[in-house]
């Protein structure tokens, strides 16, 4: 197994970022195509691909041959995104978020402008970064970085979820925060989709399957 960490900058390096990206999310759209209405599909998309011309005809292609409705699609950037370009990058937020797609800002509270960017565009949720779970029952002061981007989700109409969820903890104090939306190796590790199917989907599985499944 190879780290994301490791492999997302060599492919946005030599350029394989785009064609691997465009295959995600095909294979994103086809698979949860298959899966009940109420579960959701987020695929990340890196700053080099949301950048690459075409970016929208493959995100329109891939869910007019799936038959997935663009409301169960979530596309989650980072800030980023918005570093280069950033009214070019703001009209095609615009073009997804009018089709029906959720837009997510992914990794928040590590990159530049946060609070800039959720002025620019209204985005449906807001990622509290790992980097600010992991030591929030044993830090003060995380507590109050994720206390404080929950109350500025709520009060902007966002939802705030949290990262790096690995203990039942964290799951406590986060959700005693206003957190209404979790992941981490709490609830699962990264699992294949046929795999995902078969523990959550079958009916024989440890719990109902609900909310959102990330791609990639």
């Amino acid at each position: 197994m190879i780290s994301p960490a490791a492999f997302i900058p060599l492919a946005e390096e030599i350029g394989f970022i785009v064609p691997m990206g465009e295959w995600v999310i095909r294979q994103a759209c086809a698979t949860a195509a298959q899966w009940p209405d109420n579960l959701h599909v987020a695929v990340n998309i890196s700053a080099i691909q949301f950048r690459s011309p075409g970016l929208m005809q493959v995100i329109v292609g891939a869910l007019a041959a799936s038959g997935l409705a663009p409301t169960r699609l979530e596309i989650e950037i980072t800030e980023s995104v918005l570093l280069h370009n950033k009214e070019a990058t703001l009209a095609l937020l615009h073009q997804l978020r009018a089709l029906g797609i959720r837009i997510a800002m992914d990794d928040f509270g590590t990159g530049y402008s946060s609070l800039t960017y959720l002025q620019s565009f209204p985005f449906d949720k807001i990622k509290i970064d790992r980097s600010f779970v992991k030591n929030i029952t044993e830090n003060s002061s995380s507590l109050n970085i994720v206390r404080a981007v929950a109350a500025l989700a709520n009060g902007m109409g966002m939802t705030a979820t949290a990262e790096g969820v690995e203990t039942a903890e964290q799951l406590h104090s986060i959700a005693s925060e206003g957190c209404t939306e979790m992941q981490g190796f709490l609830f699962s590790k990264p699992l294949p989709a046929a795999e995902i199917e078969r523990q959550f989907l079958s009916g024989r599985g440890p719990r109902e399957a609900q909310g959102r499944i990330v791609a990639a």
